[in-house]
């Protein structure tokens, strides 16, 4: 365990960004299944509302730090294709 108070500090800080990266995590994970699970129903209101609430949070992790740019591009594109193939 660290001893040097700086040290301390960053124990604490890391412990608080890794939670709160864990919770936009979820949150995401949450949204992207609930597009998936509309999608497998056939429920297009359900569809769209949950695809823009996903891009929406995969952007919002970009900018807040939590995912990286091309991570969030890669998940985007891939719940895309699927929405597109699934309605077309």
């Amino acid at each position: 365990m660290a001893n040097h108070a700086s040290a301390l500090k960053r124990v604490r800080q890391s412990r608080k960004r890794r939670l709160r990266n864990k919770s936009y995590k979820s949150t995401i994970s949450t949204t992207v299944k609930k597009a998936l699970a509309s999608l497998e129903e056939k429920n297009l209101d359900g569809v769209k509302t949950y695809y823009k609430e996903a891009v929406a949070h995969l952007d919002s992790a970009v900018n807040k730090g939590v995912l990286h740019r091309k991570t969030a591009s890669r998940k985007i594109s891939r719940l895309t294709r699927r929405l597109n193939s699934q309605v077309s």
